[in-house]
């Protein structure tokens, strides 16, 4: 069984066609290489990734009194002291 490339004769690309390859992959070179230039000098800033999002602090099982119990307590232990 013959694979396609083998069963398809080579064609030969225009060299019009091969020039802009090599073009396009020039200008992706320098294009990253500005880029990355910029980021170390500082005048362009780098996408940073979202940062994980910290869940609501769980809640101490602390009793707290009121006003007027903290006030009674207060006169209970000064009349014992």
């Amino acid at each position: 069984m013959a694979t396609r490339k083998k069963a398809e004769p080579e064609k030969e690309q225009p060299k019009e066609a091969a020039g802009e390859e090599i073009l396009q992959k020039a200008a992706k070179a320098i294009g990253s290489a500005l880029g990355t230039v910029a980021v170390k000098t500082g005048l362009a800033h780098p996408t940073t990734p979202p940062k994980p999002k910290i869940g609501k602090l769980v809640k101490k099982a602390k009793s707290r009194l009121p006003r007027k119990e903290k006030k009674q307590a207060k006169k209970k232990l000064l009349k014992h002291a």
